[in-house]
C-alpha cells in the first residue's frame, strides 16, 4: 500500500489537523469532527450545514466559508457522520434564522441527518433540508434508495449559500437549493478503482484496458463496463445520457470533475470534448468549472454535471465566495 499516511486509524484526524493549520479562518474540532467558519454564527443569515464520509475532498470541508457552507461534518472514510456531529454543527452556526441541511442521497447520510434535524429542532433550531440526487447513471445503488448525490452537491451548496449570504429567509434558501438539485444531472466514469486506507487494496476489480460507465463516488457499480474509450467517446456517452434525462431549456453550468487521480491536463482535454458535444447538441453554456471537487480518494476518472440556470441562479453562482477550495469575487 503506497499512501501518504501514518496509520489508517488516524487518516481523518490527521487530515483535519492539517486543514486547521492551513486555514485559520476555520474552526476545526478534530475530536468532535466538526468544521465551522470562524465568524459563525452570522447574524441574520441562514446557516448551511453539510457533510458525509471523508475521501471526497474538498467536499465538504473545503467548501466552508463565506458564500457557501457554514459548517461541515466529516465522517470516517466513505462513512456517514453521526447525528451528534450534525446537531452540534447546527447549534454552532445557527443565528436564529435557521439551518439548512444539504444531504447527499445515501442511506446513512439521509437517516443520520434526519435524526440530527430532530435533535436540532428539540433545541429550538428551525431546520430545512435539501436532498441531492443528481446522478442519472442508475436508479438504485449499493448505498441508496433512488439516485445518488454527486457533483450537483457543489452547485446546491454554492448557490444556496449565496442566497443565504444575501439574507434570504430559510424557506427561500431551501426552495432555491431544491430548484438547483431539480435542474442538475451528473454522470461519472471510472478508469481505475479507488483504495481505502483501511482495506489497502482496490475496492473493486477493473481489469486493464476497461472502464466503468456510471460509477458512484464510493466505487459502486455503474451501468456497464466497456473496453477503454477515447476522451471524445466518453464525453459523447456521458453528455448524451444526461441530456436524455434532462433536455435543457436554458443555459447550463458545467462541472467537469476529477475523481481524485486524473491530472488537470486530462480534465481540460476532456472539458474540450464536453464543450464540443454541448455545441453539437445546441446547448448554451453559461459557466464552466474544471477540477477535483467531488472525489473518490485515488480513483482515476471523471464526472460531468450540468445544471440549468435562469438569471437568478446564475447571479447566485457568480456571487462572491471564499472557501479553501472555491473562491472568487472577494
Amino acid at each position: 500500500m503506497r499512501m501518504l499516511i501514518n496509520v489508517p486509524e488516524t487518516v481523518v484526524a490527521d487530515a483535519l489537523r492539517g486543514l486547521a493549520a492551513a486555514h485559520p479562518e476555520l474552526n476545526v474540532d478534530v475530536d468532535k469532527r466538526v468544521i465551522v467558519r470562524r465568524d459563525a454564527p452570522v447574524p441574520g443569515q441562514v446557516a448551511l450545514v453539510s457533510g458525509g464520509g471523508s475521501g471526497h475532498e474538498p467536499l465538504h470541508g473545503g467548501f466552508v466559508g463565506p458564500g457557501m457552507l457554514s459548517a461541515a461534518c466529516p465522517g470516517e472514510v466513505f462513512t456517514s457522520p453521526v447525528p451528534d456531529q450534525m446537531a452540534r454543527a447546527a447549534a454552532a452556526v445557527d443565528s436564529g434564522a435557521g439551518v439548512l441541511f444539504v444531504v447527499k442521497n445515501y442511506t446513512g447520510d439521509v437517516l443520520n441527518f434526519d435524526m440530527a434535524a430532530e435533535l436540532a429542532e428539540d433545541e429550538g433550531i428551525q431546520v430545512g433540508k435539501v436532498l441531492v440526487n443528481d446522478d442519472v447513471a442508475v436508479t438504485d445503488s449499493l448505498y441508496t434508495a433512488g439516485r445518488r448525490g454527486t457533483g450537483g452537491t457543489l452547485f446546491v451548496e454554492k448557490i444556496a449559500g449565496a442566497a443565504a449570504a444575501e439574507g434570504q429567509p430559510l424557506e427561500r434558501v431551501e426552495a432555491i437549493g431544491r430548484r438547483v438539485n431539480d435542474n442538475s444531472r451528473s454522470f461519472g466514469v471510472a478508469l481505475s478503482a479507488c483504495t481505502t486506507p483501511a482495506k489497502g487494496s482496490p475496492t473493486f476489480d477493473l481489469p486493464d484496458g476497461e472502464l466503468e460507465l456510471g460509477i458512484g463516488i464510493h466505487g459502486e457499480p455503474g451501468r456497464e463496463r466497456r473496453p477503454m474509450m477515447t476522451s471524445g467517446e466518453i464525453a459523447d456517452f456521458a453528455v448524451d445520457v444526461i441530456l436524455e434525462d434532462m433536455p435543457p431549456r436554458s443555459p447550463v453550468l458545467v462541472l467537469v470533475n476529477g475523481m481524485g487521480a486524473t491530472p488537470l491536463l486530462e480534465l481540460y482535454g476532456f472539458n474540450a470534448e464536453v464543450q464540443r458535444v454541448l455545441r453539437e447538441r445546441g446547448v448554451a453554456v453559461a459557466r464552466t468549472l474544471v477540477g477535483n471537487y467531488v472525489t473518490s480518494l485515488d480513483m482515476a476518472g471523471v464526472s460531468v454535471t450540468l445544471c440549468q440556470v435562469d438569471e437568478e441562479l446564475l447571479r447566485l453562482w457568480d456571487a462572491p465566495v471564499k472557501t479553501p477550495a472555491l473562491r472568487w469575487g472577494m
